[in-house]
């Protein structure tokens, strides 16, 4: 078995040993869900540290049939397409296992459920095959219902609940609509997406088949991701949801969507894709300005954070709409940069509700005197969350920008204006209502995160934030190849057009073969 299994494997297992355990081990069933994603994280490190850049291809291979007769397999891989998304996944695993040690009862169905939504998830991201990915796609949602249902919170939770349900069922359907006629339409009789990729780069679906299922498979997982105008399910879902659910649907969950339309709308059905980035690029400007806007009137801090969220989709849907190397790169390492912005976010909030019991604004405020860790930290998140400098969500928004100028000018600029203004707006407003200003006398007994381990994963996202901020090539030179491949594959560009100016650098081992020469 490759690493990548171990990745997806072991949060699985940790919720199956969970499972067998006696409910009234409470200590034993939080070592084990922190000792499955801790050990999940740092095979995914090691996989992300072995990753080979100058390799467009899958690494990390996996396959083992299951239906063979109806071409289903367990087929996972990784290239510089996932091999970040798989990184941060686990790494949101982690913090969110981290931050549930509030739990008053249940910790058993709690954590069974959380490590089921993290292998899940993983398992979606590293598959190859198109049944394996929905499976593990479902296999991740299904948790996020019961969760919110049994340990949200707030007057609104049960109908928080049901509205996920029915629109996130309502996409995977969908979705599903359109994979099965991918896969009858191409002939193929296979879900094995690189023998469904080489099967119709040689033989195209015809015009009639691509504008049937692109617009399916487009409203299906973009109700996923929350496109506009099928947003509305997200914000109050993630504010009514526990803060290890809001993290991992808002970090990694809702990032399946645009991670399906990259690995298979895009390179499938390039005819029809288009001739939909018109109306891609104007739906777009709806998570942005819309949700943006509405943002600005929040007075819930979990609302502003989950119409945030929302607005953020923009700019991926952007990357998409502009199908070129640029945009995608962009639209990817947005992806993975919101992913842990997000996951960190709803972490802080979760720490002021425990301690003040609200989350509404106008009843907190001077925080910062007694929170100084936090305060620091959510300070960051939002500055991050404005396109700061400095953070990876500036240098993915900025590559999506320059990457779909040149098709859609007019839509950068008001991407821009959305992203630079109304968002500076909502998130300083915010930081001004919680943290500055004169400090209420029934917060004085406010506790800030006492302890390295309360700490250590609001640290741990920050710093990947900021990492991918100061060295974007960490994800991106991973990326290019992948990219590159995609959309010249696709014919959206031409190789001349992906062809890097100057040559990369030879590999180590090269560098050190060369060195050797007299």
């Amino acid at each position: 078995m490759s690493l990548l299994t171990y990745i997806l494997g072991l949060p699985l297992l940790g919720a199956l040993l969970i499972g067998l355990a006696p409910r009234n081990y409470r200590f034993v069933i939080r070592l084990t869900a922190l000792a499955a994603s801790l050990s999940s994280l740092i095979a995914a490190a090691v996989l992300f540290g072995q990753f080979d850049p100058q390799i467009a291809g899958y690494q990390f291979v996996d396959k083992i049939p299951w239906v063979k007769s109806l071409g289903i397999y367990y087929f996972v891989g990784v290239d510089g397409i996932n091999v970040g998304l798989i990184l941060m996944g686990a790494l949101v695993s982690f913090a969110a296992v981290c931050v549930s040690h509030d739990l008053k009862d249940q910790d058993k169905e709690f954590y069974f459920l959380l490590l089921l939504m993290s292998g899940g998830i993983l398992g979606a991201l590293a598959s190859l095959d198109l049944f394996m990915l929905y499976f593990f796609h479902e296999l991740a949602l299904v948790p996020t219902f019961v969760m919110i249902g049994k340990w949200g919170w707030g007057e609104r939770k049960n109908y928080a609940t049901f509205q996920i349900t029915l629109y996130l069922s309502l996409g995977a359907l969908i979705a599903l609509i359109g994979l099965i006629l991918l896969y009858l339409e191409s002939g193929a009789r296979t879900f094995d997406l690189v023998e469904l990729t080489r099967h119709l780069q040689s033989k195209p679906l015809s015009a009639a088949a691509q504008h049937l299922i692109f617009p399916l498979l487009l409203l299906g997982f973009g109700i996923l991701v929350s496109l506009w105008p099928f947003h509305s399910w997200a914000p109050l879902g993630y504010s009514s949801a526990p803060a290890a659910t809001a993290m991992m649907h808002a970090g990694v969950i809702k990032k399946f969507g645009l991670y399906a339309l990259l690995r298979v709308a895009l390179p499938l059905l390039p005819e029809a894709a288009r001739s939909w980035t018109e109306t891609i690029a104007v739906l777009c400007l709806g998570n942005l300005l819309f949700c943006g806007w509405v943002a600005m009137r929040q007075r819930d801090l979990n609302l502003l954070i989950g119409y945030s969220s929302v607005a953020h989709m923009g700019f991926c849907f952007l990357g998409l709409a502009s199908l070129n190397l640029l945009g995608l790169t962009g639209c990817v390492l947005v992806m993975v940069a919101h992913g842990l912005l997000a996951a960190a976010t709803f972490a802080l909030s979760a720490h002021l509700r425990r301690e003040t019991g609200t989350l509404e604004m106008p009843a907190l405020g001077g925080l910062w005197r007694r929170l100084p860790f936090i305060g620091a930290a959510l300070t960051m998140a939002m500055f991050a969350g404005c396109g700061l400098p400095g953070f990876g969500n500036f240098a993915g928004e900025l590559l999506v920008m320059f990457g779909a100028w040149k098709g859609l000018p007019l839509v950068v600029v008001l991407c821009a204006w959305a992203a630079l203004v109304v968002g500076a707006i909502y998130m300083l407003r915010a930081v001004r209502a919680v943290l500055h200003g004169p400090l209420p006398e029934r917060w004085a007994g406010v506790r800030d995160a006492e302890g390295w381990w309360r700490k250590l994963p609001v640290t741990l996202l920050l710093g990947g934030l900021l990492a991918i901020g100061f060295h974007p090539a960490l994800i991106t030179s991973r990326l290019e190849p992948a990219v590159r491949n995609l959309v010249v594959s696709a014919g959206y560009e031409s190789p001349a057009k992906t062809t890097p100016r100057a040559a990369a650098p030879p590999a180590k081992s090269a560098r050190k073969a060369k060195a050797k020469q007299p």
